[in-house]
């Protein structure tokens, strides 16, 4: 007969779960001592640090200024896009009952949420008070004018808006419809373009980032040579010895991402009241991009994400070369 399997006793496995629970105890205290003790020598070099965090800080500035102003401009683009309309021309002349029979037939078709009719007598009113002609314009022996109705589409895509356009151009009475998107469609080419050049400065400075956050910390393994190979003499892991280091990449981000934050918000709230007063001189409205929770939590976290990185990746290649004598 084959031995029956013997089963762990239960005090055997309540050891065993002992074990694993004071390894991560352990685990989690060494981690809040590195980070406390990366934090304190930071602290003991503050000139040398802030620059560190300064020049992190002037990294992240410029791209997400403008990620803000096409964030901004993404908005501006959809409002725009959702005003936009189409005037019908009707065949000239058309009377008034003609003119509003038309418009009732434009109100009926599919895609089109609502229909403004603006008769000649109408249009010439307008257009003498946008000009100031009343004088010049009440000597003309008939109206030139012809009568429109303004059309807003339900779907304001642009390909929508042009099926629609041609669709309202062959129904009897209507002369033209005058489509003017192209202004927006420039906008968003112009979009585009902002787009891809913001991500091409936030890989480059991303870069730089690295860059500053790995030289500093390739400055700290250096300082601390002789310790890493005493400590990696013993026995220690390079996950052990690359902790403290790693823990410091992440505060410089952190603190380059909490400037770089403050320095946006100053700028905006130090340029919103002129921007604010030259729109309002062109009758417009505009306000400067702000800083939201959520782009704030973004920020600090790509900034910490970059200082960890860089950090890591100089570690990493550092510990290779020491050798413990």
């Amino acid at each position: 007969m084959s031995p029956k399997p013997t089963r762990p006793s239960p005090r055997g496995a309540q050891s065993q779960r002992a074990r694993s629970s004071n390894r991560l105890r352990s685990w989690a205290r060494h981690h809040r001592a590195m980070s406390l003790d990366s934090a304190r020598r930071l602290l003991r070099h503050p000139i040398g640090s802030l620059m560190t965090m300064l020049a992190i800080a002037i990294a992240l500035v410029l791209p997400t200024t403008l990620w803000l102003t096409l964030d901004s401009a993404r908005l501006l683009d959809a409002e725009l896009t959702e005003s936009a309309t189409l005037t019908a021309y009707l065949t000239s002349p058309v009377d008034d009952g003609e003119a509003r029979r038309i418009n009732e037939a434009l109100a009926a078709q599919n895609g089109v949420a609502g229909t403004r009719l603006i008769t000649a007598a109408e249009g010439m009113a307008e257009f003498q008070a946008s000009l100031g002609l009343d004088d010049a314009l009440a000597r003309l022996e008939d109206n030139p004018l012809p009568a429109s109705v303004v059309v807003t589409p339900a779907d304001a895509s642009l390909d929508a808006v042009q099926r629609l356009a041609d669709t309202l151009e062959s129904i009897a009475g209507v002369e033209e419809v005058r489509l003017d998107l192209a202004w927006i469609e420039r906008l968003r080419h112009l979009a585009e373009l902002g787009r891809r050049v913001a991500l091409a400065l936030a890989v480059l400075f991303g870069s730089g980032v690295l860059l500053v956050v790995g030289n500093t910390i390739r400055l700290a393994v250096e300082s601390r040579r002789q310790e890493i190979e005493v400590v990696t003499l013993i026995g220690a892991t390079h996950a052990f010895v690359r902790r403290p280091f790693l823990y410091s990449g992440a505060w410089y981000g952190l603190g380059g991402g909490v400037i770089a934050w403050g320095l946006l918000t100053l700028g905006s709230g130090w340029l919103s009241a002129p921007v604010a007063a030259l729109a309002r001189s062109y009758g417009a409205s505009f306000s400067l991009p702000q800083l939201t929770p959520s782009s704030s939590a973004i920020l600090l976290a790509c900034s910490t994400l970059l200082g960890l990185l860089g950090a890591w990746i100089a570690v990493s290649r550092h510990l290779a070369e020491i050798r413990p004598r």
